[in-house]
């Protein structure tokens, strides 16, 4: 059902059109997320699909359609209860202040035609000269069914930090699990130079205020509730603590099935110095301002897995349960998970997918995930439990789309490429 008067967006790289509500910065979905009634809850992954590049060439649009084609394929092959919008929706630097929101429509177009409800977290591509975090945020809550929302206000805080409770299948009014949403900013700021006439960039890390809004709201849930609420995590930029597993501990196989073709892989606070400055050398490739992030996840009891996107060449989860090398932050169990790249834009040709996570009630310390490929085919099906990291599963063939618009083939993800 829809809320307000209905209206109809047109855009000429669409092929659909859909009823989008009048209020924006509203939405109206009304149905709290629970459990279904067999006892699941299904999240379907979308991440980096960079809608939006070179809209003036044959091969942008036609990428965007492909992109479609991949949502619309893995949506029907699932059965999810939410599907996630991991960042990077849109290649910013490839559009215009008069069309940049309007890729909107095209990317959320199958899961509105699907009356699916979905959540957003932005990325670093998804802010750029012409392109405002605040305006997507905009443009995706005319939509009845987008439960993207903004929770911290703050020149500093990005926009996507916000959480989702998901309710028992039995009509209870208590939450049996959290999805926590945070923007970890990127790219450059919106219609901001310097006094060279150069773009500004962003921060690519959580910030500190968002860092005290979690754990406040997390505590507050608790003594609510008095009770530890299991929950889950979505960011675009992975914690550097994905890095360090990553080129210390190394990535088997067997034991975390995944593609690791991004290495090292870009995470946040990458290119940053120490002093929140950024620069050039060894002593600025990190600069460490994504610790009190990582340490609030660490100390988050419940908090099972985090997921993130922004490296299209890793497809792994890891279990972190040790001090790392370069942090201070000791693991506990947490595990970090990337997703597969969703969309024909941006760099790579790997296999376009989306990752599954898949719930039970009264076993939400088991949660099984997998990667479902735009070919059909499953690939790196794991159970995040107290013994993953030590079972031992088939190892994930590495795979290669062939597309039309396939024309980025580089290996890093910083504000400014593909």
């Amino acid at each position: 059902m829809l809320c307000g008067l209905l209206v109809l967006v047109s855009f000429t790289v669409l092929t659909w059109s859909a009823p989008l509500l009048s209020r924006a910065g509203h939405g109206c979905v009304e149905t709290p997320l629970r459990f279904t009634s067999d006892g699941t809850f299904q999240i379907s992954i979308f991440e980096d699909l960079h809608f939006g590049e070179n809209a003036w060439d044959e091969w942008g649009p036609q990428q965007d359609i492909d992109s479609v084609t991949v949502m619309n394929e893995i949506l029907d092959a699932e059965s999810q209860q939410l599907v996630v919008l991991n960042g990077d929706l849109i290649t910013g630097e490839n559009t215009f202040t008069s069309n940049s929101t309007l890729y909107v429509d095209q990317i959320v177009g199958p899961l509105a035609e699907r009356g699916l409800t979905w959540a957003s977290t932005y990325g670093n591509h998804d802010s750029d000269f012409n392109l405002s975090r605040y305006d997507i945020l905009g443009r995706e809550r005319l939509y009845r069914n987008a439960r993207t929302s903004q929770m911290v206000f703050g020149n500093d805080s990005g926009v996507s930090n916000y959480y989702l409770p998901v309710y028992p299948s039995n009509g209870g009014s208590e939450p049996s699990l959290l999805l926590w949403f945070f923007d970890s900013r990127g790219g450059f700021h919106y219609q901001q130079t310097d006094a060279n006439g150069d773009k500004i960039g962003q921060p690519n890390w959580v910030d500190q205020t968002v860092v005290d809004w979690f754990q406040q709201t997390n505590a507050a849930l608790v003594d609510q509730y008095n009770r530890t609420i299991p929950s889950l995590a979505f960011v675009h930029i992975p914690v550097n603590a994905s890095q360090a597993l990553q080129t210390s501990r190394g990535i088997d196989p067997n034991h975390e099935p995944g593609i690791n073709d991004d290495y090292p892989l870009a995470a946040q606070a990458q290119g940053w110095c120490p002093n929140g400055t950024t620069g050039t050398g060894s002593a600025c490739s990190y600069g460490g301002q994504d610790l009190p992030f990582t340490q609030a996840l660490t100390s988050t009891p419940g908090l099972i897995a985090l997921f993130s996107g922004h490296d299209h060449g890793d497809t792994w989860c890891y279990k972190w349960n040790s001090t790392l090398p370069g942090t201070t932050v000791a693991g506990n169990g947490l595990n970090l998970c990337f997703g597969q790249h969703s969309g024909y834009g941006g760099y790579g040709t790997w296999t376009r997918g989306s990752r599954q996570v898949l719930l039970t009630e009264g076993l939400l310390e088991q949660v099984e995930t997998w990667i479902r490929l735009e070919t059909g085919g499953v690939v790196g099906r794991v159970t995040l439990n107290e013994t993953y990291g030590v079972d031992r599963y088939p190892a994930t063939v590495d795979t290669r789309s062939e597309c039309v618009g396939c024309s980025y083939d580089v290996v890093s993800d910083m504000p400014g490429t593909a």
